[in-house]
């Protein structure tokens, strides 16, 4: 491991895809700010898997629909290291019909407040940190969700409220590169089926029955869900191999929104 100079902000660093990103920056030197919010259960391994690696850190304890705490935390993280570089926007709250059922006024705000708003706000505070960086880079991400909406073998996974929330991300991501430019790169991650993200190591997922979850497999052309490597491998990519690539969406999802109809055979023709 070589350190660098770079600082990451990761949000929902506490387990699942947070955590995985958070521990791949580290493992490169890379100090990280990682914010966490629920699951307390969850922050001794967090703290100890942090300490691991044996690079520099800070663990936050933030909620972040509270939209007048956001500026402190970026004001804690230059104090602790004086950059900021890369911001992974690694927050969201989706809404599973199979767990929630029909919306409540509630659930709806909570998903569109953690959503976008949160992304938003914590991207103002951000900005002019990651313009003075020089080289700064944003990954928001976000969901497949914007794209199928409740329908399909997936529409035990998305809320309509939740879906309509992930397709509002891109354009964040459009508006934000314009308005980083040319100091600040903005890209989108947008995520199918993970381990932890709508898949077996969730709540739902539990809820569905083995045929449903057959279906969403046999709906994704690479046959499986998405696994944290897979993620890793992706942010890799935005932050260090794409200088020139800003204001765009990568779709990780196995091919699931071309799923489903197969491909017919090639007819013989009239000639």
């Amino acid at each position: 491991m070589k350190p660098n100079h770079n600082v990451a902000l990761v949000l929902g660093g506490i387990k699942g895809i947070g955590k995985a990103i958070s521990l791949d920056l580290l493992s490169r030197g890379t100090r990280v700010a990682a914010t966490w919010h629920d699951w307390p259960e969850s922050l001794p391994a967090m703290q100890s898997d942090f300490a691991g690696t044996g690079t520099d850190h800070l663990i936050e304890r933030i909620d972040l629909l509270d939209t007048d705490a956001v500026p402190g935390l970026v004001e804690r993280i230059m104090d602790r290291f004086g950059r900021l570089d890369i911001l992974i926007n690694n927050i969201e709250r989706g809404g599973w019909p199979v767990v929630h059922g029909r919306y409540t006024r509630e659930q709806w705000d909570m998903e569109m407040a953690t959503t976008l708003r949160a992304k938003q706000w914590v991207f103002d505070a951000a900005l002019p940190f990651l313009r003075a960086s020089g080289d700064g880079a944003v990954v928001n991400i976000s969901s497949i969700a914007g794209i199928i909406g409740r329908s399909g073998p997936a529409s035990y996974l998305f809320n309509e409220g939740y879906a309509a929330a992930n397709r509002g991300i891109s354009l964040l991501t459009e508006t934000w590169a314009r308005l980083g430019a040319p100091r600040v790169r903005v890209n989108e991650l947008m995520l199918g089926v993970f381990e932890t993200r709508h898949g077996p190591k969730t709540r739902g997922w539990g809820l569905l029955t083995d045929r449903q979850r057959q279906a969403i497999a046999d709906h994704t052309l690479l046959a499986r869900i998405g696994r944290m490597d897979d993620v890793v491998r992706a942010i890799r990519f935005l932050l260090d191999d794409a200088p020139f690539m800003t204001g765009s969406v990568i779709r990780l999802d196995g091919g699931y929104p071309l799923g489903g109809e197969p491909v017919a055979p090639m007819p013989e023709g009239v000639d």
